[in-house]
């Protein structure tokens, strides 16, 4: 089963390694969508692939890399559109 998930994170997350870290851990899983620092201080990914790993992912982004601070996770589900490979965003 494919699942894709638009999240975003909250707290410390910006200037603390969070978008490298998380495509690092998705091309890891065999997770592909995108992650971006967003203006207003969040992080903002998709994440689509195999449940198991999108659901790891998911689990990750609550935690994050270490000097990060994540206060909060959004999750929306969303339909899989059958994206391929993991970028970082601006």
């Amino acid at each position: 089963m494919i699942l894709r998930r638009h999240v975003w994170i909250s707290g410390r997350v910006q200037g603390v390694w969070y978008r490298q870290s998380c495509a690092e851990q998705a091309r890891s899983l065999g997770v592909a969508g995108w992650v971006r620092n967003r203006p207003d201080g969040r992080v903002e990914a998709v994440l689509e692939g195999p449940a198991s790993a999108v659901e790891r992912l998911v689990s990750w982004c609550r935690e994050g890399p270490t000097m990060a601070r994540v206060d909060d996770v959004q999750v929306v589900s969303e339909e899989p559109t059958g994206v391929a490979g993991f970028v970082v965003r601006g």
